[in-house]
């Protein structure tokens, strides 16, 4: 992933990252995931953990895995959508927040939700809920693909999260994601242009081909 390919996906809002993977036929729209404040925003490649629930010896394991994260990137926590117990709080948020990861998106819960709005740290996840996932959950993997929202994350994928939610671009495809995104972005601001300036909202979404915009491409 090249540094001017990532700029151009930090540029882009979800929106149209949604509706360009919508025309290239791909699944990447993480539902269920929201930001704790709608100024966050997070674009990076995916660094992916998950959790399981402790086994038969009730010994769970949080993991110290945000020692080998690099700076840039998303940290990608599944705990299977889990929202009785938290695998992120202030801690985590700290460190992160002082290396310079890029955000975090959480396949469950978070706590800690202030230390995040303190530091301005993009945080992403389905919910708020205090209590401790020590001994409740274990750690089973790092960097390999998971799983959230149905949508497979593989830790070469793009995260792109901001106010709407967050949506995950394959690395293979985000040359043509950004490139057709860029371009969903340019006719959006046509037609507003041209319904600032006189036009029908009707004819100015008709003349720039609006209601096909995400439609899935045949060619």
């Amino acid at each position: 992933m090249t540094t001017d390919l990532l700029a151009r996906l930090r540029a882009l809002p979800t929106a149209a990252l949604s509706d360009a993977l919508d025309r290239s036929g791909i699944e990447g729209a993480l539902h269920g995931i929201a930001p704790l404040a709608n100024d966050f925003r997070a674009v990076g490649p995916a660094f992916t953990v998950r959790y399981a629930p402790v086994d038969e010896s009730g010994t769970g394991t949080v993991g110290d895995f945000l020692d080998d994260v690099p700076p840039g990137a998303v940290v990608v926590v599944d705990n299977g959508g889990r929202t009785d117990v938290t695998v992120w709080g202030g801690i985590m948020t700290e460190v992160a927040a002082h290396r310079g990861i890029a955000g975090t998106v959480v396949n469950g819960v978070c706590r800690d939700v202030s230390a995040s709005l303190a530091q301005s740290y993009p945080l992403f996840s389905r919910g708020r809920f205090m209590r401790t996932g020590k001994d409740r959950v274990r750690l089973v993997a790092v960097g390999e693909p998971v799983t959230v929202s149905g949508i497979e994350i593989r830790p070469d994928a793009v995260v792109c999260a901001d106010a709407d939610g967050a949506v995950v671009v394959p690395a293979v495809e985000a040359e043509r994601i950004a490139e057709t995104a860029e371009h969903i972005e340019r006719v959006e601001a046509g037609i507003v242009a041209a319904a600032r300036t006189g036009s029908t909202l009707r004819a100015a979404r008709e003349s720039f081909g609006y209601h096909s915009l995400q439609t899935r491409s045949r060619t």
